[in-house]
């Protein structure tokens, strides 16, 4: 467990810049401005200065990280961005731009009338993730803006980080806004292929002007896409676009663009993401306010993209809890619905270092006509469960149908009153203003009471683990409830995984796998995810000659939060594998698509000395790649080797390196 909150330094160089001449009427509207963006959350990026251009000729202002570079463009009054890396084209001129309740668009026609620019670089310490620090250093530029017809001041903010780019629009004016539609593009290179998925579908390549249409009577409907949207470009890049601080704004999806085959367009949702709710076509916001960010996390290989995802944890705001002294991540281990279920759970996460068990839907009764959750059915003696549970160090999940959601905060003080550690929230689709709002405020609530929170079903990531990191997973992924084929598997650590914690429910000798077991269990270290659900159709009694079961070690090991991570090789949909060390202990898995693979990965990112390596491989392929056996040898390594991961169709390797 980590400290318990964020800390962070400033490094001296945490601010650049020099100030300009500036007029006395921006520096006198600017303290305005400044002080109610600081209510909104948003921070001052540097020095301002007048920055209107009256010859009428293009404008531009870069922020640049590494190899990294973000442009704002204002040609003829109307605003661009593009980005690069290493000079290669990541996202071409690009639209910029909001329309409003009352049809005015913000964009289309604009002066700038102040500029911010300065770089920032500080580390924090998460309370879990993928690395036990991160660095967050990035270099912005910010104009201040006034649409010419209406007066309306806005601006937009872009930053460079050596990892991406992100971008996002701030409305100025004291008051309410009414936002109706955002008008951002993303304009990709010529050859570029996205990977489109909508809900829990599988991922479809195709380029961008090819986004299949999606919906449903009472959903949005058009050739849309959810994020993480990942871009494999020519040369060699990769990107991945997420959103960031979601906050009192509709879900972005992105939509192709009708004759212009390489962009895709900004569409914020009016409806939830199945259907249910009202119907929201505009979003009136409190002003000063500051959309979410659209960040693109870039790697010039595909292993390293993995390796910058911390990206979208950066743009996120701080840890608002005091004490997260209490949040525990872990293992799950899912109990059939009775009293003598939940005890035999308790001792097999005893036995198999699992931190908690849950009692999924059903335990109050059939969740879509029984929307009280507060009683048990009688099969289920739950004070005895907890009792045992609590005396073993065991935690409890609780799942719960969102129409049990009627007083959250009624609902999760008696949760705690009884002992329960954590509830894992059904059929929580989000699109709209209103459930953004729902989510983020069920996330308070479930800390208030000191409860982690899972939220499952058509819920996509925004940063908010590390904001509220109590709110530890979420679905929002095609997980292991279909079985996806091991081509979708090796898809997810460049895609759905780029934006934040998911819950697959990893599956081990499960005969509807369309994978082998070393693959299944890669994933433990190949997938972030804070809370992992494993052994998810399964009882303990199937376990029962552990002999049978040589990979059990692996699972009973292999933590879920990690000191430091290295993404050693990969392909989007090919392969990928991924070391990641807890304490003096590196875990790495290994997983392949349905072609037989060998890796060479070098071992030098272990320390000195020898480490003994406890390998769990595929054997010799099955008729089927669940009947392809686990086999486990060990030998001596140092960081001078090279580590041979052989894969079968399907299959994954998982490694144990330990100190020796």
């Amino acid at each position: 467990m980590r400290a318990s909150g964020e800390r962070q330094e400033l490094a001296a160089d945490g601010t650049a810049g020099h100030p300009a001449a500036a007029s006395r009427r921006v520096v006198l509207k600017g303290a305005a401005v400044t002080a109610g963006l600081a209510a909104a959350g948003i921070a001052a990026a540097g020095p301002a200065r007048a920055a209107d251009d009256p010859s009428g000729r293009p404008e531009s202002v870069t922020a640049r990280m590494g190899g990294t570079s973000v442009t704002l463009s204002l040609v003829d009054g109307t605003l661009r961005w593009s980005a690069r890396r290493d000079a290669r084209t990541v996202i071409g001129s690009s639209a910029l731009g909001l329309r409003l309740g009352d049809g005015s668009v913000l964009g289309g026609d604009v002066r700038v009338i102040g500029q911010r620019y300065g770089t920032h670089r500080t580390t924090w310490t998460p309370v879990y993730g993928r690395n036990a620090t991160v660095t967050d250093h990035y270099q912005e530029q910010r104009w201040d803006l006034e649409d010419r017809a209406s007066g309306i001041r806005f601006g937009v903010q872009v930053r460079a980080y050596k990892t991406g780019v992100a971008l996002r629009y701030l409305l100025l004016d004291e008051g309410t806004a009414t936002v109706a539609d955002e008008l951002t593009t993303f304009a990709f290179p010529d050859g570029t292929t996205v990977y489109s998925a909508r809900d829990e579908n599988a991922y479809e390549p195709v380029a961008p002007g090819s986004i299949p249409v999606t919906g449903a009577a009472g959903t949005d409907n058009g050739p849309l896409t959810d994020l993480p949207l990942t871009a494999t470009l020519p040369g060699g890049l990769i990107a991945c676009v997420c959103e960031s601080s979601r906050v009192d704004y509709p879900r972005l999806m992105l939509g192709s663009v009708a004759g212009e085959p390489h962009t895709l367009a900004a569409f914020l949702m009016e409806h939830t993401a199945r259907g249910t709710g009202p119907v929201e076509t505009t979003s009136t916001v409190a002003t000063p306010f500051a959309t979410p960010w659209r960040a693109v996390v870039i790697g010039a290989t595909h292993a390293e993209l993995v390796d910058n995802a911390e990206l979208v944890l950066n743009l996120a705001p701080p840890n608002a809890l005091p004490d997260t002294s209490w949040i525990r991540p872990g293992k799950v281990f899912r109990c059939e619905l009775s009293t003598a279920a939940g005890l035999a759970g308790v001792d097999f996460a005893v036995a198999r270092g699992i931190e908690y068990i849950e009692y999924d839907a059903g335990w109050y009764g059939p969740e879509f006509t029984t929307p009280d959750a507060t009683r048990p059915i009688a099969a289920i003696d739950l004070p005895s469960v907890i009792s045992y549970a609590t005396s073993k160090g065991i935690g409890l999940f609780l799942y719960v149908n969102r129409l049990a959601l009627t007083d959250a905060d009624s609902l999760f003080g008696l949760y705690k009153s009884w002992g329960v550690q954590g509830i894992k929230l059904g059929f929580i689709n989000d699109g709209t203003q209103t459930m953004t709002n729902q989510i983020i405020d069920w996330a308070k609530a479930a800390a208030k009471y000191e409860l982690l929170i899972d939220m499952h079903d058509d819920v996509r990531p925004f940063g908010y683990e590390r904001t509220y990191p109590n709110w530890i997973s979420l679905e929002g992924v095609r997980g292991n409830e279909q079985f996806p084929t091991a081509t979708h598997n090796v898809t997810l650590p460049f895609a759905r995984n780029i934006g934040g914690p998911m819950d697959y429910t990893i599956c081990y000798g499960q005969s509807r796998d369309k994978t082998t077991n070393a693959h299944q269990m890669a994933m433990a270290a190949v997938y972030y995810q804070p809370l992992n659900f494993l052994f998810w159709y399964d009882k303990p009694s199937k376990y029962a000659n552990p002999a049978n079961w040589p990979g059990l070690p692996w699972f009973n090991a292999v933590p879920v939060t990690w000191d430091e991570s290295r993404t050693l090789a990969g392909s989007i949909g090919e392969y990928i594998a991924v070391a990641r060390r807890n304490g003096s202990t590196w875990y790495l898995g290994a997983m392949t698509d349905e072609s037989s693979r060998t890796l060479s990965l070098p071992l030098s990112f272990l320390g000195s000395g020898a480490y003994t390596a406890t390998v769990y491989a595929d054997g010799t392929p099955g008729t089927s790649p669940f009947r392809t056996p686990v086999v486990v040898s060990t030998r001596t390594v140092t960081a001078a080797d090279t580590l041979d991961v052989a894969m079968a169709p399907a299959g994954g390797q998982a490694v144990v390196l330990k100190p020796s």
